[in-house]
């Protein structure tokens, strides 16, 4: 089995941490190009190699830690998907500039965070997300956590709690593997209508919640 991350900024290289710290190997990609990302390589180690985004999305299980704003357009054209496994690490915020007067817009509950939630008019992100990998058996997961912490999937002695959700029960049980073996306690949290609605940022029930257990 071979794991890809389609990303390379906090979400992608923090999983790929991760992912390294038990054994796993992965390819990983940005917009860029694989030079770019030498530096990112070396530091984690012969796990971790870099690759073209093509080469990232021919593996058998792919996560896409991408920005809302860029998915559809870095996603589109790529080769068919053909029931592989497409994880869904996404949230549909818009991230605002250092100074922007959107960072003090009172109507806003999360200007303060440096994000603003994207309007889909009420349809669960990962339903749109589905779109832009048609073919593929999507699960939701790695977008509830702060970023920051997915590289210490061990915490304190506990295992730090990652909710998973999507409609294919055989891929969820493949990603449940995986975050298992990283560290993860890992929570199937349903269907992707109400696991997906529950994990998304920035309303769901369960966005940012931070459980270890112990």
């Amino acid at each position: 089995m071979t794991i890809g991350i389609i990303g390379a900024g906090a979400l992608g290289s923090n999983v790929a941490r991760a992912l390294a710290k038990v054994g796993l190997e992965a390819t990983i990609a940005n917009s860029r190009g694989p030079e770019t990302l030498a530096d990112l390589v070396k530091e984690i180690g012969p796990t971790l190699k870099a690759g073209t985004v093509a080469e990232a999305a021919a593996a058998d299980i792919v996560l896409v830690a991408l920005r809302w704003v860029d998915a559809e357009r870095v996603l589109k054209g790529l080769p068919a998907w053909n029931g592989r496994i497409v994880i869904d690490g996404t949230n549909p915020v818009a991230f605002l500039e250092e100074g922007s007067p959107k960072r003090d817009d009172p109507t806003n509950p999360f200007a303060a965070y440096g994000i603003a939630p994207i309007d889909l008019g009420g349809v669960p992100s990962t339903d749109i997300f589905a779109g832009f990998v048609p073919g593929a058996r999507v699960v939701k997961a790695f977008n509830h956590l702060d970023v920051n912490v997915l590289k210490e999937p061990v915490v304190n002695g506990g295992q730090r709690v990652l909710f998973y959700s999507g409609d294919d029960a055989s891929a969820k049980a493949e990603v449940g593997a995986i975050l298992e073996k990283m560290g993860f306690f890992a929570v199937d949290v349903g269907s992707q209508s109400v696991g997906g609605s529950l994990a998304q940022l920035p309303f769901g029930a369960l966005a940012m919640t931070n459980f270890v257990k112990v």
